[in-house]
């Protein structure tokens, strides 16, 4: 079947909760995927930074088929040795000392969401519940999750939300200190905003955000959903900041494309989930926990890290270039892969004429390309990116 025909039948069938491209993707290997009608494409939005490996990695392949053969699920009533495995693995290469797992990034934020506010019941009474998030913030599209997001686009037509949530300017410690009260009982923060338009906040924002925590002894949560497993070239992106926080999420890139999510905790927060209070019937399933397994063990190393930081900079300073010559490029930001080029226009069309031209970007904020490829990219792959989109921009109208 072509592309035409599959969005034909879709149309009938799929509920419309997405605005979608005309693009029916059915192999991909690397950066690259082909649609039903054999054209392809260049990939960088890379599945929104979950297909950090690169499309049908051949560990990543070897992992889900072999595991497939032996055991895909059973229940977490039982003590299941890929997800111990995993465990083991998170926790020796962050500042946690445990996890819990789940099926994505928004199911990793509500547990994380959970988990603060009972540590902060039993440690401090019922009072303390209140989380201080920022604006322009994405957590998820759960309820709890929806109302931990700064963006009214989110949150509209879902009233009433979650209570205990505010909202601050992002990279603003003066505004942050403000909304403390003595409700208060967790930060939540992405390292760097991703849906929000790729925003970056100083690494000095970031440690008075951890004295503010400690002073008032609170609890921070890193949402590293987007931000985690290499994207930054570091495993985790509050490694730049030189801190840690006390709660941690990822999902994304967990599994190299397969769906698993988890919350990382320190043994004092951690100790508040005991049997019943939280749970997953999928969450860190045989199948799924072997596979992320291999996928952290490569994303891991130190190597693998450094090439993706090497080829981010190739990125920025290939952008840098083209800000240079087109004035519509206002600004080039970003660390490591996961970079936002804010642009003085929309971008959807932008976006809409590389997919005519075979290139996948996103546009998010209405005005930031976001560039999130797999970090296996190559310098030929950004040449051929950074060619297509020169083209794009010498379209525009001047």
């Amino acid at each position: 079947m072509n592309s035409e025909e599959w969005i034909a039948r879709a149309d009938k069938v799929i509920m419309k909760t997405y605005g979608r491209y005309p693009i029916v993707p059915v192999r991909g290997q690397g950066c690259e995927l082909w649609d039903a009608d054999g054209k392809r494409y260049l990939d960088f939005l890379a599945g929104v930074a979950v297909n950090n490996l690169g499309h049908c990695h051949p560990a990543i392949v070897k992992a889900l088929q072999e595991q497939a053969a032996t055991l895909i699920h059973c229940s977490n009533y039982y003590h299941i040795p890929n997800q111990i495995e995993l465990a083991e693995e998170l926790t020796r290469r962050s500042f946690a000392d445990q996890a819990f797992f789940c099926n994505s990034g928004a199911e990793a934020n509500e547990a994380a969401i959970k988990l603060a506010r009972k540590y902060s019941r039993e440690t401090f009474g019922p009072e303390r519940f209140e989380i201080v998030t920022a604006a322009d913030s994405f957590h998820g599209r759960t309820m709890a999750t929806v109302s931990a997001t700064g963006q009214e686009k989110v949150q509209r037509f879902f009233d009433p939300l979650l209570h205990g949530f505010k909202h601050v300017p992002f990279n603003d410690i003066a505004a942050l200190t403000a909304a403390i009260t003595p409700q208060t009982c967790a930060i939540m923060l992405e390292p760097i905003q991703g849906e929000g338009g790729v925003n970056i906040a100083s690494p000095a924002y970031f440690k008075a955000v951890r004295a503010l925590c400690d002073a008032h002894d609170l609890l921070l949560i890193f949402d590293e959903v987007q931000t985690g497993l290499g994207r930054t070239g570091k495993l985790f992106a509050h490694e730049h900041f030189g801190m840690t926080p006390d709660i941690m999420t990822l999902a994304k890139a967990l599994a190299g494309g397969a769906p698993i999510g988890t919350m990382l905790a320190t043994n004092k927060v951690a100790a508040s989930f005991t049997p019943g209070t939280h749970g997953s019937t999928f969450g860190g399933n045989p199948l799924m926990a072997a596979t992320a397994l291999t996928a952290v063990r490569i994303l891991g190393d130190p190597a693998f890290l450094a090439r993706a930081t090497a080829m981010g900079d190739y990125l920025v300073a290939e952008l840098e270039k083209l800000k240079s010559r087109f004035p519509v490029i206002l600004e080039v930001r970003g660390i490591g892969l996961m970079i936002g080029v804010n642009l003085a226009i929309p971008g959807a069309e932008i976006v809409k004429k590389g997919h005519d031209k075979g290139l996948l970007l996103n546009v998010t904020h209405d005005t930031v390309l976001r560039l999130v490829p797999p970090l296996v990219v190559s310098a030929g792959e950004i040449d051929e990116m950074i060619t297509i989109l020169a083209d794009i921009l010498q379209e525009l109208p001047a």
